[in-house]
């Protein structure tokens, strides 16, 4: 799908991977609307709406700001939080409520992102190829090797990745496309508060190449989602051949 000319929601897009796609994509000549919980710095072609994914009105006020600029050609879901936690640790069993949050922020958001997407995207006119949108998800490698103490995070994300065949399979019929991005080790906020030895040390942990993956990769993986019409319903590891171990 060409992108140039359509609106475009991003969530998670203060910082991190949310922040690259969106200028990325604002590059591509799209409107975006970037969601988050703090409003970044606006752009060119970047417009912050400050929403909570996990609200649907909040969230929907975003998408309406999208389809307000112009027909909405993608959603990349970027929003999410992790809580390192054991399922039974030195002080007890794991918080349940801590839990329910990152379900409730990494799946229940994600979804709600996707099908607010699809309702907007479903009004669009096909191109060429009969599509009307692209969703992108973010998943991660825990789903497949989840290490110790990533419990609620694996579980969350797993669901992303459950859910994305037949999101697919159910909105095939109406043009739009739907992918999941499972990302490695990634220089992003939630990495960037460790000592610069540790990054490294994780970095090292990839065969190839063995540093951190930067946000304008995955970026570009997005951008070349949405060039290629054949991919859709497939989740796509990101992750130089990472294969986590246990702990």
């Amino acid at each position: 799908m060409k992108l140039s000319g359509r609106s475009a929601v991003v969530t998670g897009a203060a910082g991190g991977l949310g922040l690259e796609t969106s200028k990325r994509l604002a590059l591509q000549g799209v409107r975006v609307i970037g969601v988050d919980l703090k409003s970044g710095a606006d752009s060119t072609g970047i417009h912050y709406v400050e929403a909570d994914v996990t609200k649907p009105n909040s969230l929907q006020a975003a998408f309406e700001a999208a389809v307000a600029l112009a027909p909405l050609g993608i959603l990349v879901s970027c929003a999410g939080i992790g809580i390192a936690e054991k399922v039974l640790g030195k002080e007890g069993p794991h918080d349940l409520e801590h839990f329910r949050k990152v379900i409730e922020v990494n799946l229940v958001g994600t979804f709600n992102a996707l099908r607010l997407a699809a309702a907007a995207m479903r009004a669009n006119d096909p191109d060429q190829e009969g599509e009307r949108g692209i969703i992108v998800n973010t998943a991660s490698v825990a789903v497949f090797e989840g290490q110790i103490g990533q419990a609620s995070y694996a579980a969350s994300k797993g669901g992303v990745v459950a859910m994305t065949l037949p999101a697919a399979r159910e909105l095939a019929a109406f043009g739009i496309r739907v992918v999941t991005i499972a990302p490695g080790l990634f220089d992003t906020p939630m990495l960037q508060g460790l000592p610069e030895t540790v990054r490294q040390s994780l970095g090292q942990q990839a065969p190839f190449p063995s540093r951190l993956g930067r946000p304008g990769e995955y970026a570009s993986l997005v951008l070349a989602i949405a060039e290629n019409p054949t991919l859709n319903g497939e989740t796509i590891r990101l992750d130089g051949a990472l294969r986590l171990a246990p702990r």
